[in-house]
């Protein structure tokens, strides 16, 4: 199905077609779901475990990131039962910093490339980006899609893109941001994550957290049957990414509870599913904090990064 391009096309279009209003509704009734103090308790130390945590802005220091590198090895300093998250995400100039910094933590260190957030480069280019990361000491890339190129139809040359982009990773894994706040709906959702699933990416990942609207419930459904789905045909298990947007507890438990119900319990793992997010970490400590003394705390309670 991928030898040529209306091989590929013939495929992706022939995919079932997304029922918009059964999308939105089903994922609005997965969110009304309530769970017990227990399971909220086992809910968020999971949410804080598959957190990318993120910085990605022009005025970023390796002070900065070396601070928030102690946070994700050590979210709640005065709490040593709360989880590390699962990764932190930097640029490529600041991977060598986050990888010095979370030697022995366990905590990966993610980078962003292919010209990121627009894609806009040549292949060479953005290959070069990668190569650079991984060099630093990146263990995960997260590259972003040529969203034109997909918009026009190219898919072959979208698909090349994605090969390439993986074997310039060498053993890292790879993230595909389709970036679907720009690809309209989610019939192209569905088409550009079976595209980056075929195509070998590790993970299918929402947006570059620089588009809104980005991760949506409807459009986390529509991802997560792409990856239940390619995983029954297959046999292959990838992973699904959520970012942009998600800044509360309550958003993501709700998003945990699609995971199980949509695409199962086996994906309920930082191998296979990831929060792309920046503020969402302090909202899990306080929550977390509360379930354990019953008091909200105070802003200052989580550290402002």
């Amino acid at each position: 199905m991928t030898r040529d391009d209306s091989s590929l096309r013939r495929f992706l279009h022939g995919l079932p077609g997304v029922d918009q209003v059964g999308a939105e509704a089903r994922a609005a009734s997965l969110a009304t779901r309530s769970i017990k103090t227990t399971a909220k308790a086992w809910a968020i130390d999971t949410a804080i475990r598959m957190v990318d945590l993120t910085t990605l802005e022009g005025a970023d220091t390796h002070g900065k990131v070396r601070s928030l590198c102690a946070k994700a090895a050590r979210p709640d300093p005065s709490d040593p039962t709360a989880p590390a998250v699962a990764a932190v995400c930097v640029y490529p100039d600041l991977v060598a910093t986050a990888v010095q910094a979370l030697r022995g933590t366990g905590v990966g260190v993610a980078s962003v490339a292919t010209a990121f957030p627009s894609g806009r480069a040549a292949l060479a280019t953005k290959l070069v980006d990668v190569r650079d990361a991984v060099a630093a000491g990146a263990s995960e890339i997260d590259m972003v899609i040529d969203r034109g190129a997909f918009l026009s139809g190219r898919y072959l040359q979208v698909f090349d893109e994605i090969v390439a982009t993986k074997q310039a990773c060498g053993t890292a894994h790879l993230k595909v941001i389709l970036e679907t706040g720009e690809l309209v709906t989610l019939d192209s959702v569905r088409r550009a994550s079976w595209l980056a699933l075929l195509a070998g990416g590790d993970f299918i990942k929402t947006s570059t957290g620089k588009v809104t609207p980005a991760a949506t419930p409807p459009v986390a459904l529509v991802m997560l049957q792409a990856a239940r789905d390619f995983a029954a045909r297959t046999g292959e298990v990838r992973g699904v990414k959520l970012a942009g947007g998600i800044r509360t507890t309550k958003e993501a438990v709700r998003y945990l509870v699609m995971v199980n119900e949509v695409a199962g319990d086996r994906w309920l793992s930082p191998d296979t599913f990831r929060f792309g997010a920046s503020t969402l970490l302090n909202d899990l400590l306080q929550q977390r904090h509360k379930l354990s003394t019953g008091a909200y705390d105070g802003g200052d309670y989580v550290s402002i990064d």
